[in-house]
């Protein structure tokens, strides 16, 4: 998996730990579990290119509903109100997506 260059698998297990339940998922709690508020600019660009699926340069709604799964496929989808959080909470520029720069700091955030 290309995440595993990044982040370690004790990492990963101790993000997807914190929400396996529905309506348990919290951007900011996973982004510090798996330590990716930490890393660097470059290396989120390198984490934001792995997320964006279909290389639109943009994270979209339907990215982030399987979120999750980017990390391990066994992870299940995202709930709606889940999904919502992180896109209203990182697009900035209100344009219905997460660039990278609005990735980087709503990872930092």
């Amino acid at each position: 998996m290309a995440l595993a260059g990044i982040l370690t698998e004790a990492e990963i297990a101790a993000g997807l730990q914190s929400c396996q339940a529905a309506d348990s998922f919290d951007y900011k709690t996973f982004f510090a579990k798996v330590g990716l508020n930490s890393e660097s600019k470059d290396q989120l660009t390198k984490v934001f290119g792995f997320l964006d699926q279909d290389r639109s340069g943009f994270i979209e709604e339907y990215e982030l509903k399987f979120f999750l799964q980017n990390f391990s496929a066994s992870a299940r989808a995202l709930t709606d109100a889940e999904t919502k959080a992180p896109l209203v909470a990182g697009d900035s520029d209100g344009d219905g997506q997460i660039g990278v720069d609005e990735f980087q700091a709503l990872v930092k955030s």
